[in-house]
């Protein structure tokens, strides 16, 4: 890119290298970010995107290279990129959970001060909300940790395209649709196409490659911690862009073809108040949770989970294990390492005399790090040293290597790199054909389509079970929907 067009640039960096002990996180970056433009940024687990987001943003100071805001190139940091406009939703969300949605929003906006903030903050949130997510129903007067994981997401994004003394020239979004259903996450979109429109930018990372494509105006492939392509993203499709991250495309496979009507239940629950299908999980088969979040998948994961652990023997037995949704509160131990957060599952079968058989659990720590590629040069460092993704491979390996029969899992697959979906899906069916029970609720509808069966949610009661060729977005739509006022 040329001087001129750097001088234009909302952020240019140039020749950005970072280094994290022997792992080079980046190694001789450039990228610039003009406004009016969607940049799209898409790679691998580790590729070094959350990297190059933070030198952006001013969290992270690069070892080499330079990083300048509207054509001025200064020293970085948090305060500078801020006052340049550059706004982030971090997929690990940072609001505080203790505190309202209108102190979250005076906590993000320094603005908001003096007689009568909080009304004015109320105000503010609230618009912003109606504008992005039209028809949502968050009270905004009730504190962060009271929402469910997709509106903590609506509420961070609604917070930072809020404009109170300026409006922001950049939005980075990472991984912005992982807890939002279809019908949030097109929402969202639309919005982010509008705004780019009247002349924002945006850096949107995503692995779900249908948003970047339908979304962006250039998109940037970043592998090993490099620029391997950068491209107007009309000269792309989901092949060549998977194929420019490195893997190989494959086939979808459907789930639904085994016969598995004389296999013996796993589990059977009666129908929930306000239904008339009962929901039941036979060995081997996965069943998936599908329609609009919120509507109780999440509940029905917890309940079956309760019905088949101990609170008065943690740990004892083999009936089931669970995949949570939220990493950060329900999944990882943050002052743990990589090893001891994947191996806490399988403590009773590593036990030998009171003690832990340290050899085992370093040979359960190598073999699932090479089954879920986890991205990390010693299983001893802290899971925070990890990308998003990796570090939910992490919790996916976790329960895969108990002896679990039943295995629950909460959109498991949030902020994971394509490739690796296609290696898990395969690990997936493979224990299913052995005989383990999958039950998975995701927000991702070709996640749904490898499930043998789905039962479809509403208002907390399933309204809709589905199997085979059933399986399609538009029946799970319809299902979703179903009994509204036309």
């Amino acid at each position: 890119m040329s001087i001129e067009a750097d001088h234009q640039a909302v952020v240019s960096a140039r020749g950005i290298k970072v280094e994290f002990g022997a792992v080079k996180a980046l190694d001789g970056v450039d990228l610039s970010i003009m406004p009016g433009e969607a940049l799209g940024l898409v790679g691998h687990n580790g590729a070094g995107k959350s990297t190059i987001v933070n030198v952006i943003n001013g969290g992270l100071l690069p070892h080499q290279g330079t990083i300048g805001y509207g054509g001025t190139t200064g020293s970085g940091g948090i305060a500078t990129a801020r006052a340049n406009g550059v706004r982030c939703v971090f997929q690990e969300l940072s609001l505080c959970p203790n505190l309202t949605i209108v102190e979250n929003t005076r906590v993000m906006h320094a603005g908001l001060s003096g007689f009568g903030w909080r009304q004015r903050a109320l105000s503010l949130i609230r618009a912003k909300l109606d504008e992005i997510f039209p028809g949502n129903h968050i009270d905004c007067t009730s504190t962060v940790g009271e929402l469910s994981i997709a509106e903590r997401q609506m509420v961070e994004i609604a917070i930072t395209f809020a404009a109170v003394t300026d409006t922001p020239k950049l939005v980075i979004l990472d991984e912005p649709t992982s807890s939002l259903d279809a019908g949030l996450a097109e929402q969202l979109l639309a919005h982010v196409r509008r705004y780019v429109a009247a002349g924002g930018a945006v850096l949107l990372i995503s692995h779900i490659l249908g948003e970047i494509l339908s979304t962006s105006s250039r998109i940037v492939v970043m592998k090993d911690g490099r620029v391997v392509a950068s491209r107007p993203a009309a000269e792309f499709t989901v092949h060549s862009l998977v194929e420019a991250m490195g893997s190989v495309v494959k086939e979808r496979a459907r789930g639904g073809a085994r016969a598995l009507a004389d296999a013996p239940p796993s589990i059977e629950r009666a129908p929930a108040f306000g239904s008339q299908i009962a929901f039941k999980a036979r060995k081997g088969e996965i069943i998936g949770l599908a329609g609009l979040g919120g509507h109780g998948q999440t509940d029905m994961l917890l309940d079956l989970f309760r019905d088949r652990s101990s609170n008065w023997l943690p740990g004892h037995g083999d009936a089931i294990a669970f995949v949570a949704g939220d990493r950060a509160l329900n999944g990882t131990f943050p002052l743990w390492s990589i090893l001891k957060n994947l191996s806490i599952g399988s403590l009773p079968h590593l036990a030998r005399m009171s003690t832990i058989d340290e050899r085992g659990e370093q040979a359960l720590g190598t073999d699932w790090k090479n089954r879920m590629e986890i991205r990390t040069p010693d299983m001893g460092n802290p899971i925070l040293s990890l990308s998003g993704g990796n570090q939910q491979k992490v919790l996916f390996a976790r329960a895969l290597a108990t002896r679990a029969e039943i295995v629950l899992m909460d959109d498991p697959m949030r902020g994971v790199d394509i490739g690796t979906k296609q290696e898990v899906y395969a690990i997936l069916r493979a224990e299913a054909e052995a005989g383990r029970t999958f039950v998975w609720y995701s927000t991702e509808m070709d996640e749904i389509c490898l499930c043998d069966r789905v039962y479809v949610f509403r208002d907390g009661a399933i309204v809709a079970e589905l199997a085979g060729a059933e399986i399609e977005e538009k029946n799970v739509l319809a299902a979703s929907f179903s009994g509204e006022a036309a």
